[in-house]
């Protein structure tokens, strides 16, 4: 490791070789702790290259639990998060939209590191018991339309460095990994990135696969439609601007989207949304990342179109059923 981490302080890169097997080692228990969070650190330092993100994914998606749901097209609304932001479960309260509007959906998540309440927190605090068990995963998908990945269940590398993510508390390279290494391998994904020349390093992996694609950066570092500032999308269709009044909406003030400080009050917007007793802010906020999920399943409809089957399923309460089965299955 002192070899691997000279090479970063003199600022030189891997191949996508090199990352793959310096990922399965520190997967593999061979580097102490401090190491390893010297090596996380320098790349909070330094810009990743596209080798050494794939290198790093192909590691993951070799040591992991595959799972196969044996359902139809499904999608993924999954952030790389460390925006730094604090807003509430956006993603994943989209993703329960989707959902709702006949999608299925195989979301995978984790507990929050650089922010307080990650998808898994909410989750769990709200009664979803944590499984990698492929059968309860297939009827969870077949009777809600969803099911839910929690990734140190499937990933043997974040078990070994969970502890030290947890300590540094700040974005690492597995961040960037999160969106890229869903054990179902979803055919389309709505991608998150908290910056722009991260947004691009993705666009030009994900051009590279088979998948349908968006990737989202909004212009003020959200890596989510946050309607508090226009938002850039990367997709088969290629670089585009979008700017919030041309889809109907005003600007939003950041505070009307901040989660909450405790994972009870990130759980409590949580079902305020999905029983329709959030704010229009944070309904719409929803809604326009559940819409651009939809879109990328179903590239040929407007984005106008998925909004609104995106506001049918949360205002009937399909969204919230699905919740519902996905908890009590």
């Amino acid at each position: 490791m002192k070899q691997i981490l000279n090479h970063l302080f003199e600022n030189k890169t891997f191949t996508r070789e090199q990352s793959k097997e310096i990922l399965i080692n520190i997967a593999q228990g061979k580097y102490n702790n401090s190491q390893m969070a010297a090596f996380m650190t320098a790349y909070c330092m330094r810009s990743i290259t596209v080798n050494e993100l794939e290198g790093f994914r192909d590691a993951m998606l070799e040591l992991c639990l595959n799972i196969d749901l044996e359902t139809g097209e499904m999608i993924d609304l999954c952030g790389t998060g460390g925006d730094g932001k604090d807003t509430f479960n956006i993603s994943t309260l989209a993703s329960f939209v989707v959902a709702g509007a006949g999608y299925k959906v195989a979301k995978h998540g984790n507990y929050g590191v650089s922010s307080g309440c990650g998808s898994s927190n909410v989750i769990e605090f709200l009664g979803y018991q944590f499984t990698n068990d492929a059968d309860k995963l297939r009827s969870s998908i077949d009777k809600a339309n969803i099911c839910f990945l929690h990734a140190p269940l499937f990933h043997p590398a974040m078990k070994t460095v969970a502890p030290i993510r947890r300590e540094l508390g700040v974005k690492t390279f597995f961040n960037m990994l999160g969106p890229l290494v869903n054990p179902a391998k979803p055919e389309n994904q709505l991608v998150g990135v908290y910056n722009l020349e991260l947004a691009r390093v993705f666009a030009y992996l994900y051009q590279k696969s088979d998948k349908k694609y968006t990737i989202v950066n909004a212009l003020e570092g959200y890596d989510e439609v946050s309607l508090t500032c226009d938002f850039k999308t990367f997709s088969a269709d290629g670089e585009k601007i979008n700017s919030i009044e041309s889809l109907g909406f005003n600007k939003l003030n950041p505070a009307e989207i901040t989660g909450g400080h405790t994972v009870s009050e990130s759980a409590d917007i949580f079902m305020k949304v999905l029983n329709v007793e959030a704010t229009a802010a944070q309904a719409n906020v929803v809604l326009c990342n559940a819409a651009l999920a939809i879109k990328t399943i179903c590239p040929g409809k407007s984005f106008a179109d998925c909004f609104y089957e995106a506001e049918e399923a949360l205002a009937a309460k399909k969204a919230l059923n699905s919740f519902k089965t996905l908890i009590n299955n």
